[in-house]
């Protein structure tokens, strides 16, 4: 097994199809087919499923790239520092649900670092994809919740991909809505009082199990649903068509302006706000000192 050998793989992940990997590569494509097979032949596991549309990578394959792009990665820092005698910058990333609250923090956080001597990223991004960039170490930290309906399952999915779950906070659960809607000025809203406006939920494409949405009570009965992919989407709903979504009632005026307001749901189901990361892989001191921040919001001064 060669770095080259496993460059080619990476790549080739990247690019989703062995032609496009052979002409970033500058090499042939029976050239780039061949190493791979010798490879595949070597560790005996199959990485890749060839199709007449590009490739799919094999369930043993993506374990195996798991670590192939760290020893890539980390060729590149060693070149970078031995060699052209860069400064290496430190890198924190944090994959989140659609939460308002974790981009301040995360914006709380970066505020105290030298932007040049880090590479800072925050995705908000679908559940399963949270899930996916924790384990193949894109991001550091995910951030989502857990409730008594999702809980088993999505343990059982934290374990099969290495990853493990720690809660933050537990809260209730709140309406949040525009505050022209019609129902902005009651003190607590009913699950009934929703039921002629639109419940507004986050798109997570071919992950759309129950399981996996970002809103709690997903499986409760709704008139009308519709999906967006990005919270200003969310945000344009609720202003428009009076639609609504269930969250954590933690919201940041700062980030989505002064129109909209969470108002306390009726019910006795609560939500912990939870994070997880790479099992048996320390956090750095950034990683620490951001969950830090973010607890702040499950105990507000």
């Amino acid at each position: 097994m060669t770095l080259q050998q496993l460059k080619y793989a990476v790549k080739i992940a990247e690019e989703k199809s062995m032609n496009k990997a052979a002409e970033v590569l500058y090499v042939s494509q029976p050239a780039l087919s061949s190493t791979i097979r010798d490879l595949e032949e070597e560790i005996q596991i199959v990485l890749f499923s060839r199709m007449t549309r590009g490739i799919n990578i094999t369930p043993d394959g993506e374990e195996f790239l798991r670590y192939a792009r760290q020893m890539v990665e980390l060729e590149r820092v060693m070149k970078d520092h031995f060699l052209e005698n860069k400064v290496t910058r430190q890198r924190f990333s944090v994959s989140t649900q659609h939460y308002s609250f974790v981009v301040e923090a995360f914006i709380e956080l970066a505020k105290k670092y030298d932007m040049d001597e880090f590479e800072f990223a925050v995705h908000e991004t679908k559940t399963g994809e949270v899930i996916e960039n924790v384990r193949t170490g894109y991001s550091e930290i995910g951030i989502l919740y857990l409730d008594d309906f999702n809980e088993k399952a999505l343990r059982k999915v934290f374990s099969e991909n290495d990853v493990t779950y720690m809660p933050l906070f537990s809260c209730g659960i709140s309406v949040y809505l525009a505050k022209s809607h019609p129902l902005a000025g009651k003190d607590q809203i009913v699950f009934e009082e929703l039921a002629p406006y639109p419940c507004l939920s986050f798109e997570q494409g071919e992950k759309n199990s129950f399981y996996f949405a970002e809103e709690v009570l997903s499986t409760r009965e709704y008139r009308q649903i519709i999906k967006a992919n990005d919270r200003a989407t969310m945000l344009n709903l609720m202003s428009g068509l009076n639609g609504y979504t269930l969250c954590s009632g933690i919201i940041c005026e700062s980030l989505n302006g002064e129109k909209y307001t969470a108002i306390p749901l009726v019910t006795r189901e609560r939500m912990e706000i939870g994070y997880i990361s790479r099992k048996n892989m320390p956090l750095s001191r950034m990683g620490k000192r951001y969950l830090d921040i973010l607890k702040k919001y499950g105990n507000p001064a």
